[in-house]
C-alpha cells in the first residue's frame, strides 16, 4: 500500500475525572484518581474522504515526570498542557502528509515547545501520542480496515528518518509481521499498598481469575521489598502452578541497592521458586542517572529494560550498550516509537542469533472502553503473549463514564466486557478476547458519550469543574 496522504481537522480534547477504588502506590507517589483525556479528530483521506478518531488515556501524576521539585497538581498541569498544545499543533498542519509524516512534524513542535516550557520530554511525547492514535483510527476507518493491515502495508508511511540506526527494509519487515492478536495473557499488577493475603487482597484476585503472569512493585528499600516478595511468593506458590513474574521498581532504586536486593533475594531460600521465574526488571534506576554508567554484570543477567528513560527515539540503542536488554511499549509514549523499537529487537536479536532484545507491553492503568482497547490491540499485533493491564483492578469498571457508553462498549465487544452489577473487563480466564476489535479503525467499535465529558482544562486539580 502507498501510505495515502491525509489532512486533519476539528482536532478536540476533552477529559473526564476518574476516582480509584484503592490507592495505587508506585515510585514514591500514591495515586487516588486521575484524569482522563479524549481527543476526538477529522481525517481526510486522499482518495476515500472523511473520517473521524477517537483516542483515550488516563493522566496519572508524577509518572511522566518525578521530578522532586514538581508537585503532583504540576505535572497533571503539564500533561493538560501537552495534550493542548499538540491540539493547538495538529489543527495548524494545513499540508496533506502521511500519518507518520504528521507525526515527525508535530514531534518537532512538540519538543521545541517543552524545552522551553520546561516539561519533560516524556510529558511533550503525551499530548503527541494521542494525536497520532486518534489520526491512525481515523486513516483506518476511512480505508475501511483494520488498523493492522494498514501497519502491516505501512499505510501510515513509517521511515528512518528518526531512526538513523535502522533501514527502511527492517522496518518493512517488521511491519508485515504485525497480525490481528486474538487473545492476550493479562499480567495483574500487585501495587505497594496492595494486600498479600485476607480481605481486597492479590489472594482474591487469584480467587477471581486464573492468573498466571503478575508485575510486582518494588519500592527501593532492599529489606522491605525483598520481606514483601517473600509474602508474595508464598502465596503464588501456593496457589499457582506455573506462575512468571517481573519487578518494576519505577526509578526507586540506586545501582547499589539493586545489587543489595539481588544479594538478598539469592539467599533467601523462600524466593528459590519465584526468582527463576523472573522474566525482567523494569527501570529500576531514575531516569535522569540511567545513562550513566554501564549496568552491573550480575544486575544486567535478570534482564533489565527501561520504561521511564525511554524518552526519545535514541534511548533504546543508548541503554543497550549499556547492559539493558529492553523497552517496554506504551501507547502513552508514543507506538510509532513502540513499533521501531520493535525493528530494533528484530535486527538485534537476529544478529545474536537468540533472543536476547525484548520489547514488554506495560500499562499506565489504561482504562476500560478506547485507552484499554487501543493499547492491548496494538501490543497483541506486535506479538506479545502477555500484557500488564491494571486500570480495571484500580477504577471500578467504567468509573463516573455513563451507563449508555458502558452498554455500548459491552455491545460492541462482548468477549472483552461482562456484566455483573455493572460493565467490566472480563478477565476471570486470566486472559483478554480481542476477538472483536479485529474491525476498521484502531480497536474501537464504540465510543464515549462526549456530552458526558468537559472540554481540556476546565476542571481543577481536585476534578470539580473550576
Amino acid at each position: 500500500m502507498n501510505a495515502p496522504r491525509v489532512r486533519l481537522h476539528d482536532v478536540e480534547a476533552f477529559e473526564r475525572w476518574t476516582p480509584f477504588v484503592r490507592p495505587f502506590r508506585f515510585g514514591a507517589v500514591t495515586v487516588e484518581g486521575a484524569f482522563q483525556a479524549f481527543l476526538r479528530v477529522v481525517v481526510e483521506v486522499e482518495g476515500h474522504g472523511r473520517a473521524t478518531g477517537m483516542a483515550a488515556e488516563l493522566m496519572p501524576p508524577k509518572w511522566f515526570d518525578k521530578r522532586s521539585e514538581r508537585t503532583p497538581d504540576d505535572t497533571v498541569r503539564d500533561l493538560k498542557a501537552s495534550l493542548a498544545h499538540a491540539v493547538h499543533e495538529a489543527g495548524g498542519l494545513r499540508r496533506a502528509d502521511t500519518a507518520f509524516g504528521h507525526h515527525v512534524a508535530l514531534q518537532e513542535r512538540q519538543l521545541a515547545w517543552a524545552r522551553a516550557a520546561d516539561v519533560t520530554p516524556l510529558s511533550a511525547s503525551f499530548g503527541v501520542s494521542q494525536v497520532d492514535k486518534a489520526v491512525l483510527d481515523g486513516l483506518s476507518r476511512a480505508l475501511g480496515r483494520s488498523f493492522v493491515p494498514v501497519l502491516a502495508a505501512n499505510g501510515v508511511g513509517l521511515d528512518a528518518r528518526l531512526t538513523p540506526d535502522l533501514g527502511q527494509a527492517a522496518i518493512d519487515a517488521r511491519l508485515a509481521a504485525v497480525a490481528p492478536g486474538r487473545s492476550i495473557a493479562l499480567r495483574h499488577t500487585v501495587g505497594l499498598m496492595d494486600r498479600i493475603e485476607g480481605p481486597d487482597s492479590l489472594a482474591g484476585e487469584l480467587d477471581a481469575a486464573a492468573l498466571r503472569f503478575f508485575k510486582l512493585k518494588l519500592g527501593g528499600e532492599p529489606e522491605a521489598d525483598c520481606r514483601r516478595l517473600v509474602e508474595i511468593a508464598a502465596l503464588l506458590d501456593r496457589r499457582c502452578a506455573d506462575y512468571r513474574v517481573t519487578v518494576d521498581a519505577n526509578e526507586q532504586y540506586t545501582p547499589e541497592a539493586l545489587a543489595d536486593l539481588f544479594a538478598r533475594t539469592q539467599a533467601e531460600p523462600r524466593l528459590a521458586a519465584l526468582m527463576p521465574r523472573l522474566l525482567f526488571v523494569e527501570q529500576p534506576f531514575d531516569r535522569r542517572v540511567t545513562f550513566e554508567q554501564p549496568l552491573d554484570a550480575t544486575v544486567a543477567a535478570r534482564g533489565v529494560i527501561i520504561d521511564e528513560a525511554d524518552d526519545s527515539y535514541d534511548a533504546f540503542p543508548r541503554s543497550r550498550a549499556l547492559g539493558y536488554r529492553g523497552v517496554s511499549s506504551k501507547c502513552c509514549k508514543g507506538f510509532y516509537k513502540a513499533l521501531l523499537n520493535a525493528a530494533r529487537v528484530a535486527v538485534w536479536n537476529a544478529e545474536a542469533g537468540q533472543p536476547l532484545y525484548l520489547v514488554s507491553a506495560e500499562d499506565l492503568t489504561c482504562q476500560p472502553g478506547l485507552a484499554v482497547q487501543q493499547d492491548t490491540a496494538f501490543v497483541a499485533a506486535l506479538g506479545l503473549t502477555h500484557v500488564e493491564r491494571n486500570g480495571h483492578h484500580y477504577v471500578d469498571g467504567f468509573g463516573p463514564a455513563p451507563e449508555a457508553e458502558a452498554d455500548g462498549f459491552v455491545a460492541a465487544h462482548p468477549g472483552l466486557y461482562d456484566r455483573t452489577d455493572r460493565v467490566r473487563l472480563a478477565v476471570a480466564s486470566g486472559t483478554l478476547d480481542l476477538s472483536s476489535l479485529d474491525r476498521p479503525g484502531f480497536a474501537t467499535g464504540a465510543a464515549p458519550d462526549l456530552s458526558s465529558l468537559l472540554p481540556l482544562s476546565m476542571l481543577s486539580p481536585e476534578g470539580q469543574p473550576a
